[in-house]
């Protein structure tokens, strides 16, 4: 919601703006359908020739993070650290029960108990191959982290794609504004035997081709970026509180004491309770008995 009045504060202030200072919007709304030809087709353009297939499906399926938000709320957080807790729990109570559900998450029982989180297959393999790999004995925590680090850095990188395709389109925007209004000027020059006034509203149109190209970069595509960013960082929290909790168990701390290490580690907006995380853990306790 907060995403559609920023976009509506842009065009009320920036048009309401130029209509109250006496501007007319006939020259703009006239101009606009050829210039967004240009500018916006060239720039769609830019982007495909700067892209693969892959990173352009990407890229748009995350133009819907703009106004859905982050991913993973406050519960989700509480959810994963209950999740792990039960994991833990039945791998230090039973190491050969536990890997049915690490094995085929999609029919554990206790994944299940976590719709959401089940269904994020990234989330899902990093705890099932990190518990691999300690019922494998291969327990180094410091090689452990190491490993999970170089995953989660890689997916972020994957996941950062987005917002880097989307700033480079945003700073190429104003210099294909220039090119609309070269060429409208170019066609300026071409009537230059016209009269005063039909040569002033066709200046007029070219430059709305240095409007838009601006206007479309700062005001639309660059705060895109830059909300697809923020969103992506917010969501990376999720999945290194997951490498938090695991390595601490490596380290064979309680249960309780890796979860703890977990809570501590999350953003302070999506942090549970000590109280209200200590009576999630008791329901899971009393499922699991």
């Amino acid at each position: 919601m907060i995403s559609i009045i920023g976009i509506a504060v842009v065009f009320i202030m920036v048009l309401g703006g130029y209509a109250l200072a006496g501007g007319s919007l006939a020259p703009i709304m006239k101009a606009l359908p050829f210039e967004m030809i240009i500018i916006g087709g060239s720039g769609v353009g830019a982007f495909l020739l700067s892209n693969d297939a892959a990173a352009v499906k990407h890229t748009l399926k995350d133009l819907g993070k703009v106004f859905k938000g982050t991913k993973w709320q406050p519960q989700d957080y509480q959810d994963l650290l209950c999740l792990l807790f039960e994991l833990i729990r039945l791998a230090r109570k039973n190491p050969v029960a536990i890997e049915e559900h690490i094995e085929n998450p999609e029919e554990s029982s206790i994944f299940q108990r976590y719709p959401k989180i089940q269904a994020d297959k990234e989330a899902v393999n990093l705890i099932s191959d990190t518990m691999r790999s300690a019922s494998m004995n291969y327990d180094d925590p410091h090689q452990v982290e190491e490993v999970l680090e170089k995953r989660i850095e890689a997916n972020f990188h994957h996941a950062m794609h987005s917002p880097h395709a989307l700033q480079s389109l945003a700073d190429a925007l104003p210099a294909l504004g220039i090119v609309a209004a070269v060429l409208g000027v170019i066609k300026t020059m071409g009537s230059i035997d016209q009269p005063p006034e039909v040569l002033g509203k066709m200046i007029g149109g070219a430059l709305v081709g240095t409007f838009l190209g601006v206007f479309l970069a700062y005001g639309l595509v660059g705060p895109f970026a830059s909300k697809i960013k923020g969103i992506v960082e917010e969501d990376a929290h999720f999945y290194q509180l997951i490498r938090e909790v695991l390595i601490a168990n490596l380290h064979n701390h309680s249960p309780n004491i890796c979860i703890e290490v977990g809570r501590q580690n999350t953003p302070a907006h999506n942090r549970p309770q000590f109280a209200e995380l200590e009576e999630a853990l008791k329901e899971v306790k009393k499922e699991a008995a």
